[in-house]
């Protein structure tokens, strides 16, 4: 399948900043399940953005600006062809071994609650594959989507506790029942292509746990499906700290405000839609 992206994102400052700086972790990279076939950055500030890998082997994309800032506005835009590959993740960059990712953070880690969902859950499955496609099920049936009920720190035990949260959450949530019974498990930041194509506010995120004769699979708790062609990777991490799209400091200044605006789409559909747009 080949899908179209295009991710704007603008930071707006009431009290302007001296200076800011912000590391981009949106650009994919070639795996078994996916092809980039171009992507381009554009930030409308005098910068240059400097390429480099972080230690998950994410490509990595920083930039500088001196102000005064009023704002900062950063457009994504390519196109990836993926292939079904039934979840499994096989070609993609590893720096670490699989033990790694049993280590926990603080968005991560699991209460007493967590733990014995996961136990439960899984305890008449056998082997690891059966029990965390389980554990998808049971989390997408448990908890609700609630852009309202959630923020950038929001724990996987707090998402448990409230049973409800978006997808950064349910990912967490995931994560932390999936190291509890024993599988590595790591974050995932990406897109995906829904039925109604219509704009969206922000990115996606799923999961990844390693079964070992198998390797790496994908898990999206959100849509409670196995991520296909539907879904475009883009970095991993222990959590979402470390694989967020945009992250970023500034000197002086006050009144941070984000807009987001995300739009995934089959390539024929996305190039129809923007040239009815350039044509009203």
């Amino acid at each position: 399948m080949r899908i179209r992206i295009r991710h704007e994102t603008t930071y707006r400052y009431a009290e302007p900043p001296r200076t800011a700086v912000q590391h981009l972790r949106l650009s994919p990279r070639n795996h078994d399940g996916q092809h980039v076939v171009d992507w381009r950055i554009d930030v409308d500030r005098d910068c240059r953005l400097v390429q480099s890998e972080d230690a998950f082997g994410n490509t990595l994309h920083r930039f500088s600006v001196d102000g005064p800032i009023e704002s900062i506005s950063t457009v994504v835009e390519g196109e990836v062809t993926t292939f079904d590959m039934t979840g499994v993740v096989s070609g993609a960059v590893e720096r670490f071994p699989p033990i790694l990712y049993m280590r926990e953070t603080p968005l991560t880690t699991p209460s007493a609650a967590i733990g014995d969902f996961a136990r439960e859950t899984t305890s008449k499955e056998s082997g690891t594959l059966a029990k965390l496609h389980a554990l998808l099920g049971a989390i997408h049936e448990s908890l609700a989507f609630d852009a309202a009920a959630t923020h950038a720190a929001t724990t996987a035990a707090e998402c448990f506790e409230h049973r409800k949260g978006v997808c950064q959450d349910f990912s967490h949530l995931f994560i932390a029942c999936a190291r509890g019974i024993g599988a590595p498990a790591r974050y995932v930041s990406g897109y995906f292509l829904g039925s109604d194509g219509e704009d969206q506010v922000a990115g996606h995120a799923w999961a990844e746990a390693y079964v070992e004769d198998l390797g790496w699979v994908a898990f999206d708790p959100t849509h409670g499906v196995a991520p296909q062609e539907h879904h475009v990777r883009v970095a991993v991490a222990l959590d979402y700290l470390g694989a967020a799209p945009i992250r970023g400091a500034h000197s002086g200044g006050a009144g941070e405000t984000l807009d987001v605006k995300v739009r995934v789409a089959q390539a024929a559909a996305f190039s129809q839609s923007q040239s009815q747009s350039q044509s009203q």
